[in-house]
């Protein structure tokens, strides 16, 4: 892991989403080591497998994929921010979501529902939860969208589809947003070492070292990528090049050459 130096982060708290596992626990590890007396308020079914004596952590335990549950999870966490940080900007990084690998057909259309539920309708109503005290406030919003944005993605067609809306819907939001000083960013992470791919059922590593980072990385060039105030960061240098040509490929063309990629990523038998 790289070496993370103390700073203050110009935020009073840290909102996230999915802080449980994966990117998102890497999320709360640099920020407890960069700022340990920013507020961090994690929105996830499970609490961060982190040491909480270190930090300030609160966990809102919630179902952001469920409509009643995630009112009552924002409803706690506005409660918690105006007890533990009443003023001072924030910053939200939504980046619960999951993926499904395999034919739209091969997976019952719950499963699916409750991806776009998640990976979408949370990110959605996230944001216009905190969206008045950004506003008045100040921050930041920080969107975890893929690489596979980029491109129609087929055996991972909904999957795909919910971080081009990701992507696209978060450029829209910072043109919108930069009158009133709020900063909007997606970070596009390409394969991580995490468990995404057991939970989608994709096989592991089928592209090779070169291509997959680790969460810590990640989190690196994406806080990296805001101070800097980009507009979206592709983290890694191969996804940078991956996703800059199929960007400028016909539609048709990179289709064929997402499917071929992500054949590479069926199970074995």
């Amino acid at each position: 892991m790289p070496v993370v130096e103390k700073q203050h982060l110009p935020y009073a708290a840290v909102v996230l989403t999915g802080g449980s596992s994966g990117i998102g626990k890497s999320f709360v590890s640099h920020i407890a080591k960069v700022d340990p007396e920013v507020l961090i308020c994690n929105l996830s079914r499970r609490k961060p497998d982190v040491n909480s004596a270190q930090l300030k952590l609160c966990h809102v335990e919630v179902d952001l994929s469920d409509n009643r549950s995630r009112s009552d999870g924002l409803e706690r966490l506005l409660e918690v921010l105006a007890q533990k940080a009443p003023s001072g900007p924030i910053l939200l990084i939504n980046n619960a979501g999951f993926g499904h690998y395999g034919a739209f057909s091969s997976a019952d259309s719950e499963r699916y529902q409750a991806m776009v539920e998640l990976n979408v309708g949370a990110v959605m109503a996230v944001t216009a939860a905190l969206l008045p005290l950004l506003r008045e406030r100040g921050g930041a919003i920080m969107n975890v969208a893929s690489v596979v944005a980029f491109q129609p993605t087929p055996l991972m067609a909904t999957y795909g589809a919910t971080k081009a809306f990701v992507l696209h819907w978060s450029h829209a939001l910072r043109a919108e947003l930069a009158p009133v000083g709020v900063e909007v960013m997606a970070v596009c992470p390409g394969s991580t070492q995490s468990a995404f791919h057991d939970e989608a059922g994709m096989s592991r590593g089928s592209m090779g070292d070169a291509f997959t980072q680790t969460a810590d990385q990640v989190v690196e060039e994406a806080m990296r990528a805001l101070r800097r105030g980009k507009a979206h960061v592709v983290t890694g240098w191969l996804n940078k090049v991956q996703c800059w040509l199929s960007a400028r490929l016909p539609l048709t063309w990179s289709t064929w050459a997402s499917h071929r990629v992500l054949e590479k990523y069926r199970p074995k038998a």
